[in-house]
């Protein structure tokens, strides 16, 4: 920010609320939203991004916390990782919690914001597949009023942000049920992903979710493999699956993401190995899930 400050951003606006957000993103349609900017500040530093304009949505408190809607949770876009790995919001949505406590270093963590991380989309954003995985959904304001688009929406490019609307905060589903969240990284301690995996059980529907992160543009769900193993599991008892069950289950899950090429060629050595570390992943993370 200091190496290229002032020849990046023309003007600089701190909006108190989101209306005053909406109004300065609708007056000026090329600046760029920034909360935390750890990746913004990146891009800009490294001369990828030239902003004409900031809209800084660190003053607007209503979207630094959550509250209760319906059986859902209404997460405010400016919710910090740190303040999402905290034990209280861990009780509420534990894979969320668990992937906001890997996303980085302190000072990532302390800065860095789930909508952030949401529009960024960065394939290795931990929070992705979490919240793939629990089918939330978007609460996008604009010059237009209010809308909701499904997350897998936006990260496939199915829908888009038009000018001048922003997230300003992600609609939960309440599941009260296990949910496990991890990733492998290609060294040790903080580090991006190489490859990351949710997985969510709802019991109410009797079944279990899955999404795969860091291997692909953006979160990928084996709705095959979920449906398989959710015919498995014996929701009435226990829940318990034998080793044999979750082994199969990984494998399901990574060749559904990373599929054998076709005719007679083989995987690159490193492919394969990143499949096995999925299928490695999966297994664990429902193991967990169940246990």
């Amino acid at each position: 920010m200091t190496t290229h400050a002032p020849q990046t951003a023309q003007s600089v606006t701190l909006p108190a609320s989101l209306d005053e957000a909406v109004a300065a993103l609708t007056a000026m349609p090329a600046a760029v939203p920034v909360a935390g900017g750890t990746d913004l500040m990146a891009a800009v530093n490294k001369g990828h991004l030239r902003p004409a304009g900031l809209v800084g949505l660190g003053r607007i408190n209503e979207i630094r916390g959550w509250q209760y809607q319906d059986g859902h949770a209404l997460l405010g876009a400016g919710l910090t990782h740190s303040r999402m790995g905290r034990p209280d919001f861990a009780a509420l949505i534990p894979a969320l919690a668990a992937a906001a406590r890997a996303a980085g270093p302190p000072q990532i963590r302390n800065a860095g914001t789930l909508g952030g991380n949401i529009v960024t989309a960065a394939p290795t954003g931990d929070s992705l597949p979490v919240l793939a995985a629990l089918e939330a959904d978007l609460v996008v304001m604009g010059p237009l009023g209010t809308r909701e688009i499904p997350i897998s929406h936006l990260l496939a490019g199915r829908e888009l942000l038009a000018p001048g609307e922003l997230v300003a905060f992600v609609r939960v589903p309440l599941l009260h049920a296990p949910q496990v969240f991890l990733k492998a990284t290609g060294r040790t301690g903080p580090a991006r992903a190489t490859a990351s995996v949710a997985v969510v059980l709802d019991p109410a529907r009797r079944g279990v979710r899955c999404a795969v992160g860091a291997i692909a543009p953006m979160p990928l769900r084996p709705l095959e493999a979920e449906h398989w193993i959710a015919s498995l599991v014996d929701w009435d008892a226990e829940r318990g699956l034998a080793p044999e069950a979750l082994t199969a289950f990984g494998e399901y899950v990574a060749a559904a993401c990373i599929p054998d090429p076709p005719g007679e060629e083989q995987l690159p050595p490193a492919v394969l190995h990143l499949r096995r570390t999925v299928a490695a992943l999966a297994r664990r993370a429902l193991g967990r899930a169940l246990s």
